[in-house]
């Protein structure tokens, strides 16, 4: 027997909570998918456009500036990822958003947080926390760029986005959905130089890719970069932006997800350890 929802729709309407910190994109596709639903949006930079793009919306947004805490109350500019200083932020920060509503949000959904999450919030909330990594996690982690340049010198033939439920791992928490698959052959004719290069030298990770290019000063470290940005960029718009909005009010919004420690199930079915594979399931209403 599958555990109980996430979140069950005949409790009242879902609120959720969304975290920003630079242009608010994923935020904007979250709240697209159905506007009426109440959420507000916190961040750690009060500046950002984000939160503007939430004031705008009607949404409630409040923020706590992450670089003046650390500096005026720890005194540091570099910040442990685990330990009190981080934990006490994300308390004060927190507090706004359940003063907010007087009470926890239902779900939390990260959308371009730069700030690690630290412990004490995902024993808070967990698993009430939703990522999307612009990759195949856990297998290529890393920001911008550069998951997408490791499947390449792994030798991939397409890429991946991810939704998971953020615990205190390094984007290794539970998967709920992947993209559909992005083949990479429209940009063949680069990868098939990146590629013979990376197999005469033996180089298969990342920085043994980098070093041995700029040693040999033929400049495709820095194309492998540009393809990487380029692939990154429709993976966005053909992977984040269609799986995060649908993980929210599609699954979780409409009570299908349940969660029994790392086992994910939807609409009763547990999911493998990838979770919905949209290249499997589509988008579909139901399975099982």
């Amino acid at each position: 027997m599958a555990p109980r929802p996430l979140y069950d729709p005949s409790s009242g309407p879902m609120r959720y909570a969304a975290a920003v910190s630079g242009s608010g994109t994923n935020y904007e596709k979250i709240r697209e998918r159905d506007p009426s639903v109440d959420h507000v949006v916190f961040s750690n930079s009060p500046g950002c456009a984000g939160l503007a793009k939430a004031r705008a919306a009607g949404a409630p947004a409040v923020s706590l500036d992450s670089a003046i805490y650390f500096r005026e109350m720890w005194g540091i500019e570099k910040v442990p990822r685990e330990g009190v200083e981080r934990d006490t932020f994300h308390m004060a920060l927190m507090t706004l958003v359940e003063q907010t509503w007087h009470g926890r949000p239902d779900l939390i959904c990260l959308a371009g947080y730069d700030l690690w999450t630290g412990g004490w919030m995902v024993r808070r909330y967990y698993p009430r926390i939703l990522n999307v990594h612009p990759g195949d996690a856990p297998t290529y982690t890393g920001l911008a760029w550069r998951p997408t340049a490791k499947a390449i010198l792994a030798g991939e033939g397409s890429v991946k986005s991810t939704v998971f439920f953020v615990d205190e791992s390094d984007d290794g928490g539970p998967i709920l959905i992947q993209s559909a698959s992005l083949p990479l052959s429209p940009w063949d004719e680069d990868l098939r130089d990146i590629g013979k290069f990376s197999d005469k030298v033996g180089a298969h990770t990342l920085p043994e890719f980098q070093e041995a290019a700029q040693r040999e000063g033929n400049g495709l470290h820095k194309r492998l970069e540009e393809v990487s940005s380029a692939v990154q960029e429709r993976l966005k718009v053909e992977g984040d932006w269609r799986i995060y909005p649908f993980a929210v009010h599609d699954l979780i919004g409409k009570g299908r997800v349940a969660v029994e420690g790392r086992r994910v199930f939807i609409d009763g079915v547990e999911m493998p350890d990838k979770g919905w594979q949209v290249d499997l399931y589509g988008f579909a209403d139901h399975i099982g």
